[in-house]
């Protein structure tokens, strides 16, 4: 995969133009596409949406080679390998990277957890999911803290800048192939991810 062909874009919800209206409070469950997903239900898609972040990169990378699965298939996968806790309470607690890794790995897929580490240089071919916050959607703004929310990295542009996909951006520029310096990107990145390839 070259610099010049970005991996298929997913977000965490089907239908992609509704995000602003999901972030805004909009009930997921109310999502006309939530069929395409692979939850067996409204009430299901709605419970996970918001969860879901981790496994639209997943998602992504998989269909950067090929392989075209739905969120919720991938999302069962990972939480049977304990990349998702559900808590008595009902919360959710995950992605746990160690689920996606061993998920990956069983598939031939080398990937492995980095922790305390500076954005990595993806050599050819190379995707790192990166734990950033989610105000990263609007670089203008300061995030209170770092992490909490995931996008997946695939490169840099001519200048420099990085590359990524965020599977919440609240606009096309902010979703697809959206780009930063790595000084910007590196206010919201927590120092860990998973790197694949």
């Amino acid at each position: 995969m070259s610099l010049a062909e970005p991996p298929p874009y997913a977000a965490q919800w089907e239908s992609e133009a509704l995000i602003p209206e999901f972030l805004a409070g909009r009930d997921a469950a109310s999502d006309p596409l939530w069929a395409r997903s692979g939850a067996a239900t409204p009430e299901e898609y709605a419970r996970w949406a918001p969860h879901l972040c981790g496994m639209a990169c997943l998602r992504m990378a998989m269909a950067a080679r090929g392989e075209d699965l739905s969120i919720h298939a991938l999302r069962r996968a990972v939480q049977a390998l304990g990349g998702y806790v559900e808590e008595p309470d009902g919360a959710i607690r995950g992605l746990i990277y160690s689920g996606a890794v061993a998920w990956l790995e069983g598939r031939g897929i080398p990937a492995r957890i980095l922790l305390d580490a500076p954005l990595p240089v993806l050599a050819p071919g190379q995707l790192y999911i990166a734990s950033v916050h989610a105000r990263i959607r609007t670089p203008e703004e300061p995030p209170p803290r770092r992490g909490g929310h995931l996008v997946l990295v695939f490169g840099r542009d001519e200048a420099g800048r990085l590359r990524f996909h965020n599977p919440s951006g609240h606009s096309p520029e902010t979703r697809r192939d959206a780009r930063l310096r790595p000084e910007a990107f590196a206010r919201y990145h927590a120092d860990r991810g998973i790197l694949i390839g």
